[in-house]
C-alpha cells in the first residue's frame, strides 16, 4: 500500500442528510445526543501517534464521514471538512454528547485506552453497519502501519488507496422508497424509572460463549436476536411488576429492534439505512413465561421482517419529507414539527432498544491482533436503558447502558440466562 497516496481529492462540498438522519439534529439538546460507540480490543497497547495517522487515512476513504453539521434555510446539511479530529484518551463515561466545535466540527471521535480503540458516532452520520465498517478499516490501517500486516480488503474492510464509490454515500431511503405508507401509531410502552445517574452512564457488560446461547435460542425455535429480545422483555416486565403489582394497570413492554435494510436491497451505503420493529407483550393480561415471550417475539418478527412491510414503514417517512408544505417550511418550524413527532412516536412507543450487530468477521491476517469487539448503544431520550450486542471469535458481548442507578433490568436478564445454564462473566464501570 502506498502510504502517501491521496484519495478523494475532490469530495462533494456539501451533502443532504439521509432520511433517517434528519430527526437527530432536531431532537438533540445540550445534555442529550444520539451517540453510539464501537470498540476493538487489541493484543497490545495502542500507540496514539500511529492511530492518528491511521485515522487520517481512513477518513479520506470515508468522505461521507468527514462532515460538519450546518443549518440551512430549509434543512440541516453536511459540509465536507478536511483533516481529522485528534485521537484522545478514553473516559469512563462513553457516549456523552459530542461538542462539535471542540472536535474540529467532526461528528465522530476516536478514543484509546491501553489496548482499546473506540469510535463514537453521532447517529446522523451513520448506523451500526456503516460504523462497524469504519472501525474495521481503521483497525486494519493501524495494524498495517504498526506491524506491517498485509490485510486483504473488500466490502467490509475498505482499501484506503482506492477512491470512495458513489453508492457508499447514497441515501438508500430515497432510492428505494415507494408510494405506500403504514401508520406510525402504536400504544405507549412501559418505561423504566429510577434514580438518575447524572452525567455518568452506567455500563454493565456480560460476556458469554456464543455457541451455547445460539443452541439455546434454536432449542426455543428462535434466532439469537429473537431470544435475547424475549429475555429483555421478560426482565423489564419483572421490573414493572415490582413497581406496580396490579397487572391491569400495566403498560405493554416493547423493545425496539433495529433492522439492517442493506440485505434487502444489496446496497453498500455507509450512511444510515436501517429500520426497526417493536416486538413486545401486553403485560396487563397476566404473567408470561420466557417460552411464551420467545414464541410471541418469533411470530412477530417472522411477520414483520418482510421487505414490503419494511419498505412501507420507511416510505412513510420519505413521503413526509417530500410533502410540499413541509419542504417549503423554514427550518425552525421543521424542527418544532420533528421534535413533536419524536416526542409522540420515538422512545414513547418502546421500553428499551436491543441492537444486535451480529457476528464480526475478520480475515485471518487480522485475527491474531484483535481480541474483542464491543458495541454500546448511547442513552435514549426517554428510555433509561439500552442494550447493544456483538459477537466475535466465539464470544457474545452484551452491553447495557443505563441512566438510572437501579440495575434491576440487567440483573434479571443475566440471571435468567444463568438459570438456563449459560455461563456469563459480568463487568461494570460502576464502583461498588
Amino acid at each position: 500500500m502506498g502510504e502517501n497516496k491521496i484519495v478523494n481529492e475532490h469530495p462533494e462540498k456539501w451533502m443532504r442528510l439521509d432520511n433517517a438522519a434528519k430527526i437527530y439534529p432536531a431532537s438533540r439538546s445540550r445534555r442529550w445526543m444520539a451517540v453510539f460507540r464501537l470498540s476493538a480490543q487489541l493484543a497490545e497497547p495502542v500507540d496514539p501517534e500511529i492511530l492518528s495517522g491511521a485515522l487520517a487515512r481512513t477518513l479520506r476513504r470515508f468522505p461521507s464521514f468527514s462532515q460538519r453539521l450546518r443549518r440551512g434555510l430549509f434543512w440541516y446539511y453536511f459540509e465536507h471538512i478536511e483533516g481529522s479530529p485528534s485521537v484522545e484518551p478514553d473516559v469512563n463515561n462513553p457516549c456523552a454528547p459530542i461538542r462539535f466545535r471542540e472536535n474540529g466540527g467532526f461528528m465522530l471521535r476516536v478514543r484509546y485506552h491501553d489496548c482499546r480503540i473506540a469510535v463514537e458516532f453521532f447517529h446522523a452520520l451513520t448506523d451500526g453497519t456503516g460504523a462497524l465498517c469504519f472501525l474495521k478499516t481503521l483497525v486494519a490501517e493501524y495494524l498495517t502501519a504498526r506491524y506491517g500486516a498485509v490485510i486483504p480488503r473488500g466490502k467490509e474492510i475498505l482499501d484506503c488507496d482506492q477512491p470512495a464509490k458513489a453508492e457508499e454515500s447514497e441515501d438508500g431511503f430515497l432510492k428505494y422508497a415507494r408510494s405506500f405508507s403504514r401508520s406510525r401509531n402504536e400504544p405507549s410502552a412501559y418505561h423504566i424509572r429510577g434514580t438518575h445517574t447524572g452525567d455518568l452512564m452506567a455500563i454493565t457488560t456480560g460476556v458469554a460463549d456464543a455457541e451455547p446461547l445460539l443452541m439455546l435460542a434454536h432449542s426455543h425455535g428462535a434466532t439469537l436476536t429473537e431470544f435475547l429480545t424475549a429475555a429483555l422483555i421478560s426482565a423489564i416486565d419483572r421490573v414493572q411488576l415490582k413497581h406496580q403489582p396490579e397487572r391491569k394497570k400495566h403498560k405493554p413492554v416493547k423493545i425496539c429492534v433495529p433492522i439492517n435494510l442493506r440485505k434487502y436491497y444489496g446496497t453498500n451505503t455507509m450512511r444510515n439505512f436501517a429500520s426497526y420493529i417493536n416486538p413486545g407483550i401486553p403485560s396487563r393480561y397476566g404473567e408470561y413465561t420466557l417460552e411464551e415471550i420467545v414464541k410471541i417475539v418469533h411470530g412477530f418478527m417472522s411477520m414483520e421482517l418482510n421487505e414490503k412491510l419494511l419498505n412501507a414503514r420507511f416510505s412513510t417517512n420519505v413521503m413526509s419529507e417530500r410533502n410540499l408544505l413541509l419542504r417549503m417550511a423554514p427550518l425552525p418550524l421543521k424542527e418544532q414539527a420533528m421534535r413533536l413527532v419524536f416526542l409522540l412516536q420515538g422512545d414513547r412507543q418502546t421500553s428499551s432498544v436491543l441492537s444486535n450487530l451480529g457476528k464480526v468477521s475478520l480475515p485471518e491476517e487480522m485475527k491474531g491482533y484483535v481480541r474483542r469487539f464491543d458495541f454500546i448503544v448511547g442513552p435514549l431520550s426517554r428510555n433509561r436503558i439500552a442494550c447493544g450486542c456483538i459477537s466475535y471469535d466465539g464470544r457474545l458481548v452484551v452491553n447495557f447502558n443505563r441512566s438510572v442507578r437501579e440495575s434491576d433490568v440487567e440483573r434479571n436478564f443475566f440471571t435468567a440466562l444463568v438459570k438456563l445454564g449459560v455461563h456469563i462473566t459480568v463487568e461494570s464501570n460502576q464502583r461498588r
